[in-house]
């Protein structure tokens, strides 16, 4: 590397050590001088030391690497010592000063040696680790099992289970992809984990709401499921809950929208109306059932919620989706589906995002935009009932009527918008 380099990547190493020294020096701002073990200069000495012994094994190959290795072991020996010095005077256990140490030195080689972005990224998240102590000390006291549990479920779910699978059809219909109907499957524990997160830290209602909206920006199915779920297991709470459902289903539509006008926006003025007054329909749906829950006098806090996630809804809904995509593959493909209308309405089924693309790159004249809008109205309403169905099947008749009816009015309301809309497109 040229000198310009070199003095930029020790830069980087002197930054990382100031910044994790910073922290450090911070939390024992009122000892008196010589009374920690390590602070704010020794810290970004020890990066700067990292990145002058990468510099310095850079150029002397496997020898080279040996020695930074020695040097290391060295540095965190002497730390580790006066740390021990400083916890038998002071009478406390914990080293986390050495090894923030030891990180600041190593952050500081990498920085020469490696990517020096990804060492400066690293050393910021040290640093923000080391800060939030008390925060994530707190989070860690108000842990329950439950959670704990539900938490390490997903993460094997996602970081173990999920790269294992292949991202391919393994049938001879091409229906089946196990990593895609697994993803799906990660994807409502998520959504589940995510609304159980919002409803603990930010109340109920809001909670509530927030889950439908973000969870719809993902999988409105997931979310209706979720929510039909909860309120299977809380009647008393049922009402916000499938507004919660609600929610998702209209921004859901918004995000249709938002797909074909990245596309191109050829078919947005055939879409639009539609499309938003029918959210506009389901979003005052949802929150006349917000509303139905004050006016039955039922308190706000009492949904209590204790396990983030159910692992046996979220496998049966993998196992339902699994078997509604290779239906709706099945009869696309047997000759049921002939026609881009019929294909649209199978694939709504399990799907909306597939034919929304589709169609948006489909349109090239005004014969075939028409054609391409209707399917995307038709794959969205489609898509709308079929959450409604899984809704009842999950959380039961009451729910799913209210979902059916919703759905009903919002698909009404749509149909109105689709009838005018060729005439604001100028037809």
């Amino acid at each position: 590397m040229d000198t310009f380099e070199l003095f930029q990547r020790l830069s980087v190493a002197l930054a990382i050590g100031v910044l994790i020294g910073l922290e450090r020096g911070w939390k024992a701002r009122n000892e008196p001088e010589g009374g920690r073990a390590a602070g704010l200069r020794t810290h970004a000495l020890a990066g700067l030391l990292g990145g002058v012994w990468g510099a310095l094994a850079s150029s002397q190959g496997d020898g080279g690497l040996i020695a930074l290795a020695i040097v290391f072991a060295t540095f965190s020996g002497a730390v580790l010592l006066f740390r021990y010095r400083e916890a038998q005077h002071e009478g406390t256990y914990g080293v986390t000063t050495v090894v923030a140490a030891m990180l600041a030195f190593a952050l500081g080689a990498f920085a020469v040696l490696g990517d020096m972005t990804a060492a400066g990224a690293t050393g910021v998240a040290v640093a923000g680790l080391l800060a939030f102590k008390s925060v994530l000390h707190s989070w860690v006291q108000r842990l329950s099992w439950t959670e704990l549990r539900s938490g390490l479920l997903l993460l094997a779910m996602s970081f173990i289970l999920l790269p294992l699978l292949p991202n391919r059809a393994i049938d001879p219909w091409g229906a089946l992809n196990p990593f895609e109907l697994w993803l799906m499957t990660v994807l409502i524990a998520v959504i589940s984990f995510a609304g159980y997160i919002a409803i603990k830290t930010i109340g109920e209602r809001h909670g509530i709401i927030m889950t439908g909206i973000a969870g719809g920006l993902a999988s409105s199915t997931a979310v209706t499921v979720t929510m039909a779920e909860l309120a299977r297991e809380h009647p008393e709470k049922r009402d916000p809950l499938i507004a919660g459902a609600i929610f998702s289903s209209a921004t859901m539509m918004v995000r249709v929208l938002a797909v074909v006008a990245a596309a191109g926006t050829v078919l947005l003025p055939y879409v639009i109306v539609p499309l938003l007054l029918a959210a506009l329909i389901l979003v005052a749906v949802g929150f006349y059932f917000l509303r139905q829950e004050a006016a039955h006098g039922v308190e706000e806090g009492r949904l209590q919620l204790t396990n983030p996630f159910e692992l046996a809804t979220v496998l049966k809904f993998g196992a339902l989706l699994t078997v509604v995509t290779v239906l709706a593959k099945l009869l696309a493909r047997n000759g049921q589906g002939e026609g881009i209308y019929a294909l649209a309405a199978f694939s709504g089924i399990a799907d909306v995002d597939a034919i929304t693309l589709s169609m948006s790159r489909l349109a090239s004249d005004p014969a075939s935009v028409l054609v391409a809008a209707n399917a995307i109205l038709i794959v969205v309403a489609v898509n709308t009932v079929s959450k409604a169905i899984l809704g009842w099947m999950t959380g039961g008749r009451q729910v799913g009527e209210r979902l059916l009816i919703s759905s009903a009015a919002a698909i009404a309301a749509g149909f109105a918008g689709m009838l005018v809309a060729p005439a604001l497109a100028g037809l």
